[in-house]
């Protein structure tokens, strides 16, 4: 069979040619369709993780403010006079750090 046989021979009335090309166009169109219902998919998907992103952050940004709030140097002082019983190191408790081997001695003596 000739190449040209293609064009000019004919399956129930129709060329082959015709028919050649009637498949070409579904597979087209099929996959076309396929195609574009995957990609509705992973925008469907695309939209689900930025809500999730946008979720984490905000409750990234009320851990900082929580730890904001727990770090506060007023409260940590009112927490530590309240339950540990700690005040404010006293003036006469103070020392240098050159008188810091003289008390480290005094400390291991029994």
């Amino acid at each position: 069979m000739k190449l040209t046989g293609i064009f000019t021979r004919r399956v129930r009335g129709f060329r082959v040619v015709d028919l050649l090309a009637l498949v070409v166009l579904l597979v087209l169109a099929l996959g076309v369709y396929g195609f574009k219902t995957l990609a509705g998919a992973q925008s469907a998907n695309t939209l689900t993780v930025e809500r999730q992103i946008a979720e984490e952050k905000r409750r990234v940004r009320l851990l900082h403010a929580e730890l904001a709030h727990l770090e506060d140097p007023a409260r940590i002082e009112r927490l530590s006079t309240q339950y540990l019983g700690m005040k404010p190191v006293d003036a006469q408790h103070e020392t240098s750090v050159e008188a810091l081997p003289q008390i480290a001695e005094r400390g291991t003596k029994p």
